[in-house]
């Protein structure tokens, strides 16, 4: 595959729903407009806010994460600097 080929890949928004009778859950993948409207069809479905909120694995700074994580990532944007008409830097923390 050449640098210039590329999938356009069509991603939707995922929405955790709880049933409010039976407490079933699922997760729904649709775009914002259907969600709406299966809302409108299913009332006795509502967003499940318990799975639906943000862990503590998923904040910080992007940056501190990713070197953390990488540490050998600034090498590789080091390298990827040196490149004639890069615009990449590496990362300071």
């Amino acid at each position: 595959m050449g640098l210039n080929k590329f999938t356009l890949l069509k991603l939707m928004p995922t929405y955790p729903v709880i049933h409010k009778e039976t407490r079933e859950t699922k997760e729904i993948s649709m775009t914002m407009k259907e969600y709406e409207q299966w809302r409108k069809d299913n009332p006795d479905w509502d967003k499940d806010w318990q799975a639906g909120v943000a862990g503590l694995g998923e904040v910080g700074e992007w940056r501190d994460k990713l070197i953390t994580k990488n540490p050998s990532w600034n090498e590789v944007l080091g390298q990827a600097s040196k490149v004639a008409g890069s615009r990449v830097t590496k990362i300071n923390k």
